[in-house]
């Protein structure tokens, strides 16, 4: 199966260094191909964010697959029920899912339709935006 691959967003502070935005770009999901969330741990802190869009007529689940760089991925797969509309992830133990380059794989149950995005901020000073 090859995955279809997003990026983490980063949102950009504008000159008062007090708000972030980020224009998002959002991925439709192809319930056969699943997702991978690419350099997830590129920020270097616990703020990534997933958001799904579930559009289906139904509620429906998602999966987060255990990585296979850390031990505590022992603790497996992790699957989240997706009301209709949308719905905010936060991982709180991102390493319990990370893969050896740097990246977790998401499955979506069957019947599934709709978007997904991540965001996350930038742990250290980042450029502004003018």
């Amino acid at each position: 199966m090859t995955r279809d691959s997003i990026n983490v967003q980063y949102p950009a502070l504008d000159t008062t260094e007090s708000v972030a935005s980020a224009s998002i770009t959002k991925q439709s999901v192809t319930v056969a191909n699943g997702i991978t969330v690419a350099n997830v741990f590129s920020n270097k802190n616990n703020s990534l964010v997933i958001i799904v869009d579930n559009t289906s007529n139904a509620s429906s689940a998602l999966t987060i697959k255990a990585g296979n760089k850390y031990p505590n991925a022992m603790l497996g797969n992790s699957t989240i029920t997706l009301a209709q509309n949308v719905s905010a992830i936060q991982i709180q133990d991102l390493s319990r899912f990370e893969k050896t380059d740097g990246s977790i794989d998401i499955d979506f149950a069957t019947g599934f339709t709709g978007t997904i995005f991540a965001v996350a901020k930038w742990a250290g000073v980042r450029p502004v935006v003018s």
